[in-house]
């Protein structure tokens, strides 16, 4: 959409009034802001219409001509082993302090270009295309500057659909983790969180591209689970040293584990908890985690993964059609 000259609603305005009494105008209701950012329906909102169609043209540019087609690839310049020691200090050593996954998603892709897809909408959520050795990805990654980078019902739903377009014309799926868990409330609980959340375990199972994830840092619960584990069917899981893979975050474990002890118990039972699963070494003894890896060398860790699963042939049982819980 264009802003200030695109609008969509399905009842307009003078319609709108009629109805419900409601004052409001075609920007608030269906421009292209509201569609951007509130709703989801809009994907990109550009400033002009030139900005719109080079959008266009640039999406089409990831993308096969047809679903039998592997997506285009393009001579890669950009060194495939080259090294990112600004990586080593992004993610900070406090668990509670947040940064931008961006820094980690940019400068790891080709020429450091990342193609963000509803970058407005569920900003707890990333989605968008980039390159790795001159073929097409498509990235999903938790968000820690917004929202903690928690899962709720609307980066469910942008997460599941943008898996399933890539998985429609063959594109792989690259996962950026960094998950505290879902939202917590009843507004989330009763408008279906569950159901919602339930899209990305349904998507991520059912696409049979590549599907590789990292972990950056915190890999909670169930938010863990269905943001590409070994469980749901990912090919290669690799993590950082500074990842957390575990039901919950220490204190959170403690306050249920030992909610009548004294606090020096809870505190020496706080660092143990850390000592034994705020790391990924556990994980990878249970083979849920395939290697870990040092973050100034996540480039070419996700170029050998992908050559890895280059040849991946996989098909879902033949049936109409699956029955994603909408």
């Amino acid at each position: 959409m264009t802003d200030k000259s695109s609008y969509m609603f399905v009842t307009g305005p003078d319609v709108v009034k009629t109805v419900t009494h409601e004052e409001v105008d075609k920007e608030e209701l269906g421009g292209a802001y509201a569609h951007g950012s509130k709703s989801g329906v809009a994907h990109f909102v550009c400033n002009t219409e030139q900005e719109t169609l080079m959008a266009i043209r640039e999406l089409l540019s990831f993308l096969p001509s047809n679903n039998m087609e592997d997506a285009p690839v393009i001579a890669c310049t950009d060194d495939v082993k080259r090294d990112i020691p600004a990586l080593q200090d992004i993610v900070p050593t406090d668990p509670n302090v947040p940064y931008d996954m961006k820094d980690i998603i940019e400068p790891v892709l080709d020429d450091h270009y990342f193609f963000e897809v509803m970058p407005h909408f569920a900003r707890n959520a990333i989605t968008g295309f980039g390159r790795l050795n001159g073929k097409p990805v498509g990235v999903v990654a938790n968000q820690p500057a917004f929202l903690a980078g928690v899962l709720d019902i609307d980066s469910s739903d942008k997460i599941a659909r943008f898996i399933r377009f890539c998985d429609c014309f063959n594109i792989p799926v690259i996962t950026f983790e960094d998950v505290p868990g879902f939202l917590p409330g009843t507004v989330q609980e009763h408008n279906g969180i569950i159901r919602h959340g339930a899209k990305i375990v349904y998507a991520y199972s059912e696409a049979t591209v590549p599907k590789i994830t990292l972990i950056t840092r915190k890999a909670y619960g169930g938010a863990y689970i269905v943001m590409s584990s070994k469980e749901t069917g990912s090919d290669i899981n690799l993590a950082y040293p500074t990842a957390e893979i575990a039901v919950m975050g220490a204190e959170g474990a403690v306050n249920i584990l030992y909610r009548k002890a004294n606090e020096e118990t809870r505190k020496k039972a706080i660092d143990e908890y850390r000592e034994n699963f705020a790391n990924p070494y556990r994980s990878a003894e249970l083979g849920y985690i395939d290697e870990i890896i040092l973050p100034r060398h996540t480039r070419i860790k996700l170029i050998q993964a992908l050559a890895m699963a280059r040849n991946k042939i996989k098909s879902n049982p033949p049936k109409k059609h699956g029955n994603i819980p909408l």
